[in-house]
């Protein structure tokens, strides 16, 4: 726990500069003032209610970008508190001359003709960045988003993977202890949250929103004011 709390609070001591970055000076100012807006603001502190986030989900090949998985689509949504900001989405596919296996295309509705036409990764990271500003990231089963975040960051724009990353489960953990959820279905079906354009980034990231969303109202009912107290909270069990 003590080690997630600091991975929550950010690497601030990390370069976030690149040798790629280094020759663009629009990007150079865009994540300095990223990083100024990270140190100033204390997420932890802020009251749930008034946390803005950005919830994420991503479609890939597989489980290893190691081993030559790739990011297929990068899906996002706005949130303040428990609020969805349904008018404020990111959605991109990423380019690939590689067709996604007969599995994954059933699974996700992506083709090959259609990563042909998307932009390339170093653009939808460029975007995506753009997008989510110095918001804090939510994810479901978030080690999978981090994992190949992470890996493509650096593979693509030599630069880390610095920014908050929660994942959904912490909150669930006070909400429902004794519950062991480990699907988006199975967590969206407890509390009701009807399942549509499952696989797609998009819809998963909302669905996960909502989730987030129901979970933030229950732990506020509790008596938990910022993620600060929930993971002091945690931190105690």
């Amino acid at each position: 726990m003590i080690q997630f709390l600091k991975q929550l609070s950010g690497n601030r001591g990390a370069n976030i500069y690149s040798s790629t970055s280094q020759t663009d000076p629009k990007q150079i100012a865009f994540m300095r003032q990223i990083e100024r807006e990270r140190k100033k603001e204390q997420v932890l502190d802020i009251p749930l209610t008034e946390l803005k986030i950005v919830v994420f989900d991503i479609e890939t090949t597989g489980f290893s970008p190691d081993q030559g998985d790739r990011i297929l689509s990068i899906g996002a949504i706005k949130m303040k508190g428990s609020k969805l900001l349904e008018d404020d989405t990111f959605y991109s596919l990423v380019y690939s001359e590689q067709s996604p296996s007969l599995k994954v295309q059933t699974l996700t509705g992506i083709t090959l003709d259609q990563l042909n036409e998307a932009p390339k990764i170093e653009e939808v990271f460029k975007a995506f960045n753009q997008f989510v500003q110095a918001s804090p990231l939510v994810a479901h089963h978030s080690n999978h988003e981090k994992k190949f975040m992470s890996y493509f960051s650096w593979t693509t724009l030599r630069k880390g993977f610095n920014r908050r990353l929660i994942d959904t489960s912490f909150l669930t953990q006070i909400v429902n202890p004794s519950l062991n959820f480990v699907t988006l279905d199975e967590c969206c079906s407890h509390f009701g949250i009807p399942i549509s354009q499952r696989h797609h980034a998009l819809g998963d990231a909302i669905m996960t929103a909502k989730l987030w969303g129901e979970n933030v109202q229950a732990v506020q009912e509790r008596g938990f004011r910022t993620l600060r107290d929930v993971y002091t909270h945690l931190a105690r069990k």
